[in-house]
């Protein structure tokens, strides 16, 4: 176990955050365990790239002065796996929002999916999601969406520098990619059906790697609780 000292004088942690919590909240979740654990007024605590409530996976967190290298962190190339569910899209892009369209999927075969892989390899131009937390004129691009206002986003230029399908279950694929920051896998989703003559929306995702630091060495928030004060208590 750390102590105190090493917290303040920096930790990196990797976290493999469940299902439906926020980025924000497994932050919050550590260092409210490491304030009561060792009675700490104030702690600095923060992550290197969010993790959409919908996604599980590796979640970088940094305490103490390691706060300071979460840009660091941030720009490392990262790995997900998931699931795009073809033939239907979502204003989300994922499964935030109800289906707002079907297509016909009938005519996907597994030779076109592969061949529609090779287009998003290397520098792609990709638009992010309208259901985002990137700011436009001072707000977030979901704020937009959620009010029904039309907002125009400028797309940018992402790499994908490694993307297979590890499983073909029509209407549902399963993939693996390896992509620089500031992609959205959301997109790529979209994209995807849409390149394929029909729809789709990501439907799972887990983040497996940032950089070198994989989430076979994460562990969850709710354990480090256990580790550190025992039985799981109550927030107050």
């Amino acid at each position: 176990m750390k102590t105190a000292e090493e917290f303040k004088a920096g930790q990196i942690l990797l976290v493999d955050k469940p299902l439906t919590w926020s980025s924000f909240a497994a932050v919050n979740k550590l260092r409210w365990v490491i304030r009561k654990a060792f009675d700490i007024k104030k702690i600095k605590v923060g992550h290197a790239g969010t993790l959409d409530p919908l996604a599980t996976g590796l979640l970088i967190i940094c305490t103490g002065k390691f706060t300071k290298r979460l840009s660091e962190f941030q720009g490392q190339p990262k790995e997900y796996t998931g699931e795009i569910t073809l033939g239907a899209t979502t204003p989300s892009y994922d499964l935030e929002t109800e289906v707002d369209a079907t297509f016909e999927t009938s005519h996907i075969t597994e030779a076109q999916i592969q061949e529609i892989v090779k287009q998003f390899i290397g520098d792609i131009e990709q638009y992010p999601p309208v259901f985002s937390a990137l700011k436009k004129e001072g707000k977030r691009l979901y704020e937009y969406a959620r009010n029904g206002e039309a907002v125009v986003i400028k797309p940018r230029t992402i790499n994908i520098s490694e993307f297979e399908i590890t499983k073909i279950d029509l209407p549902k694929i399963e993939f693996r990619v390896v992509c620089s920051k500031g992609t959205y896998i959301r997109s790529l989703a979209y994209d995807f059906g849409k390149a394929l003559g029909s729809g789709g929306y990501l439907s799972v995702l887990r983040r497996t790697k940032i950089g070198n630091f994989s989430v076979e060495d994460a562990f969850g928030p709710k354990s480090f609780e256990k580790k550190y004060l025992g039985e799981l208590q109550e927030e107050s």
